[in-house]
């Protein structure tokens, strides 16, 4: 999903940070040599840092591959609080889920690399869920303000959980096939939402 970090990948992105860099580069380890075989000493030491200073961008290793996925997230929540009322929900989501998952063309390598990373290492699948979590609470919370609803309450969540399986499939498929372009497996996997979420403009679903 998500998680990217170079400059051009949105409008409005900050500049490129050292963080950008040490991610990059331990995409390219984690790749290489395995992502257990591979020591937060030796990503430190490919980009020419200290061990400690690595530790002050990210928390963990588990971490590194998702970039600053806060941030990502922030993004998401501000664009869609400022999507008019008058937007159908489907719609809305559906931008927002394509936004989130863009990079441009020069960007697309790496980004298979870092989404080949967090959905094929074991040992980054429970980081993963917390990180799943977020995301989906991000959705909760645009869903339950449409509908004047909690984010806890069974709608909102399981549209946050829709959502993520449309992502996580467009992801699985695009990752097994290169001539695939993600943005249409994303919309693809939207499009069969669609009539469902549409139903909740027009109802409250607790």
């Amino acid at each position: 999903m998500r998680s990217r970090r170079n400059s051009s990948s949105r409008v409005g992105r900050r500049p490129s940070t050292t963080q950008d860099r040490i991610g990059t580069v331990a995409i390219e380890l984690f790749t290489m040599q395995g992502f257990e075989a591979t020591s937060v000493d030796e990503v430190a030491a490919a980009c020419g840092i200290a061990r400690r200073t690595l530790f002050r961008y990210f928390p963990s290793k588990n971490a590194i591959p998702w970039g600053d996925f806060d941030e990502h997230l922030a993004m998401m929540r501000a664009e869609l609080a400022s999507l008019p009322g008058d937007v159908p929900l489907v719609d809305g989501l559906t931008s927002a889920l394509l936004h989130f998952n863009t990079v441009p063309a020069t960007e697309a390598a790496m980004h298979r690399k870092r989404m080949s990373l967090i959905l094929n290492t074991p040992t980054l699948q429970a980081y993963s869920s917390v990180m799943y979590e977020g995301w989906r609470k991000v959705v909760a919370e645009h869903v339950a303000a449409r509908l004047g609803l909690q984010p806890t309450d069974h709608g909102p969540r399981t549209v946050g959980y829709l959502l993520l399986g449309v992502a996580m499939s467009a992801y699985e498929q695009w990752l097994a096939d290169d001539t695939l372009e993600l943005s249409d497996l994303l919309t693809a996997g939207m499009t069969s939402l669609a009539d469902g979420l549409r139903s909740l403009d027009g109802s409250v679903v607790p």
